[in-house]
């Protein structure tokens, strides 16, 4: 199916939509110039010295917080980042009463900065930052402007607030996603494998009527779809942002 006849067919889904949730991984932010993580080009098929899910582990932070830093500051932050068309749309379909509820396994925050208003971020958000002794909050831009380890001017040491290999979501985040889903009469999930859990544990949750993925290659799930798109997130939802998706 080529995009203009999928995304017809998506405006035909979403045009009896009530409460339309979507659901989208590191192939939403690729065309806002983010790497993904596990593409032939992505972080983990490149070399490093330390694998980057050790590095990005709650393990290595706490043994070895200096490098964990180096690692974050150089590949995990992307301060010229721009929301892109599937940003854009998304917070449009929000404000046209058409979506419900965001969720992402992102971690640049790009659809609040579009404009999205009900988003639950799973593995949080690289902006803010913790202290660990007061609680201080700072963004990342405050992070890249030093070098080694972050402290607050408590002394504390600041963490950013994003969920690490070994950490637990966040409990009410996981809640409302979990709620949204159930509730969700449409469901587009994109950008994402649906190999990493407990995130791709929520697509079978689902219990409404329309299963739409859009990803470039095929995932574990394609079987309850009821429409697959195989074409770039932004490409496929660019018009839905000025309401020209007919």
């Amino acid at each position: 199916m080529d995009v203009s006849s999928g995304r017809a067919a998506l405006a035909r889904i979403l045009a009896g939509a009530k409460r339309a949730v979507f659901f989208g991984g590191a192939g939403v932010s690729t065309e806002s110039g983010i790497p993904d993580f596990r593409s032939p080009d992505g972080l983990y098929s490149q070399s490093f010295d330390v694998p980057p899910e050790t590095v990005l582990s709650a393990d290595f932070f706490r043994r070895r917080t200096e490098k964990f830093y180096e690692f974050y500051r150089t590949r995990m932050l992307c301060p010229g980042a721009r929301p892109n068309a599937a940003h854009r749309a998304l917070a449009a379909l929000e404000r046209r009463g058409i979506l419900s509820a965001v969720i992402t396994q992102n971690i640049d925050g790009l659809h609040r900065k579009a404009g999205s208003k009900n988003v639950f971020e799973l593995h949080g958000n690289a902006d803010r930052n913790v202290c660990l002794r007061c609680g201080r909050v700072f963004d990342a831009a405050w992070i890249l402007s030093g070098t080694g380890v972050p402290r607050c001017p408590c002394g504390g040491l600041i963490k950013p607030d994003v969920v690490l290999y070994g950490e637990a979501l966040d409990e009410a985040v996981l809640s409302g996603a979990i709620r949204a889903v159930e509730e969700a009469d449409v469901l587009i999930v994109a950008g994402t494998s649906l190999t990493v859990y407990p995130a791709a544990g929520l697509v079978p949750l689902f219990r409404g009527e329309h299963l739409v993925l859009i990803n470039r290659t095929p995932t574990p799930m394609d079987d309850l779809a009821e429409l697959i798109l195989r074409d770039p997130v932004g490409e496929v939802l660019a018009p839905f942002a000025d309401g020209e998706e007919r």
